[in-house]
């Protein structure tokens, strides 16, 4: 499988398969070579290769609501559970300190099973085939991802954190929020009475015939000897109020200079268009090892995918694109601003994960060099994290009316 990892590469994969949307619903739980019964497009929407009020506005111009309406769902569990984290950022912090906790305390045999399962040596064949899959490709069909969720949760009785951990350092399409809170609902935390047990009997009417060939261990999945685990919940599920960012920004006086990150690799498109910037900054990631352990092939991704947006934004922008190698964030960026003479620096806002671990640290660097730091937040994400305060469902019943409320779309702001 090839993914996307240029915008162009994107819009001409979304073109392909517009078309097509009308038999996703029916077909989209399939598991099978290729995954040619889903979008394959997380990997550039991740990384807002493409926005999502580009898909959503060029899928509703070309099919009605009805026809569609699991798909838009699909693009809309990702901002849901954006704004669901968003809204708790304690819940993320709370799951890197079990994974640091876990890696020092666990007994030495559960560390050597954890080892195990995710090479692909569980004993269990189906799994054991997914597990490989995802660290030769970086992707996972989602119901995959959740039956070895579940696998891992509920059959070998595994922290659900490392599980998480593990897809995280390898899918491409790796997002803090949809990872850690999906695993946490497989696990039964996310959504209280509620997990996924990976059912022999689901497998077998989902996933391809071929890869149900060799059956070893397939014993430890029927449905009669699944027996649910029960994770104690260990981080607080208050909702805090979202930080008040500006959606909008106005021509500035002075200096100012852009960051381009991985959160949202489109510059050039929104708000930020109307800036004239002096400089624009993006940062490597680094190989495996000083990049939180990420697999070399998501690395090797995530390179291209920022490497493409810098092209875009100095087309754009014409002006020089710097893109460095650094494992001191706030440090280099604030050196860099320093250099170019800034009186500003100016992103959209990172999101709760490991790049938002750094804000707080970026915006003292630069304001120790008198240089000031303005978080941008994207109109989408302005509107639509607020709704995430319960389930999915409330959720998509406002996003629903909202949509069936809006009018055609621009046609400029279509991806075809």
């Amino acid at each position: 499988m090839v993914f996307a990892n240029t915008r162009l590469a994107a819009q001409n994969h979304f073109q392909a398969l517009l078309p097509c949307l009308g038999r996703y619903a029916a077909a989209r739980n399939q598991v099978g070579p290729g995954h040619k019964d889903v979008s394959r497009l997380s990997p550039a929407i991740r990384h807002r290769l493409v926005l999502e009020e580009e898909i959503v506005d060029t899928v509703l111009s070309k099919h009605r609501f009805s026809t569609v309406e699991k798909f838009l769902q699909e693009i809309h569990w990702r901002t849901y559970w954006k704004g669901w984290l968003e809204l708790r950022p304690q819940v993320w912090r709370n799951y890197l300190e079990r994974i640091a906790w876990l890696r020092t305390n666990s007994e030495e045999s559960v560390l050597q099973r954890v080892h195990s399962v995710c090479n692909g040596q569980s004993g269990v064949a189906i799994m054991d085939r997914f597990a490989r899959e995802l660290i030769s490709t970086g992707y996972l069909h989602n119901h995959a991802r959740m039956w070895w969720a579940g696998f891992w949760v509920h059959v070998e009785k595994l922290p659900w954190e490392l599980g998480a951990d593990f897809f995280f350092r390898h899918l491409l399409d790796a997002d803090p929020a949809s990872n850690t809170l999906s695993w946490r609902w497989v696990a039964g935390l996310q959504t209280k009475g509620k997990t996924y047990l990976p059912r022999r009997s689901n497998l077998e009417k989902y996933c391809a015939p071929e890869w149900l060939e060799d059956t070893t261990g397939m014993e430890n999945l029927e449905d009669n000897a699944l027996s649910e685990s029960s994770p104690t919940e260990t981080a607080s599920l208050n909702i805090q109020a979202l930080p008040e960012l500006p959606a909008v920004t106005i021509a500035r006086n002075g200096r100012t200079g852009f960051w381009l990150h991985e959160d949202d690799c489109a510059v050039e498109i929104g708000a930020l268009n109307a800036l004239r910037p002096a400089g624009i900054i993006a940062f490597r990631p680094q190989p495996n090892g000083q990049s939180s352990g990420m697999s070399e092939l998501r690395r090797l991704h995530l390179l291209r995918v920022l490497e493409d947006g810098c092209d875009r934004a100095a087309r754009q922008f014409q002006c020089e694109v710097d893109f460095q190698d650094s494992t001191t964030l706030a440090t280099r960026l604030a050196g860099w601003a320093a250099g170019k003479k800034l009186d500003e620096v100016v992103a959209y806002a990172p999101f709760v994960g490991p790049l938002g671990d750094h804000m707080s640290s970026i915006r003292e660097a630069l304001e120790a060099r008198g240089i000031t730091l303005t978080w941008v937040r994207r109109p989408w994400d302005a509107e639509l994290f607020p709704f995430a305060k319960s389930g999915f469902f409330p959720f998509w019943s406002k996003v629903e009316r909202r949509l069936l409320k809006s009018s055609k779309p621009d046609p400029q702001s279509q991806l075809l």
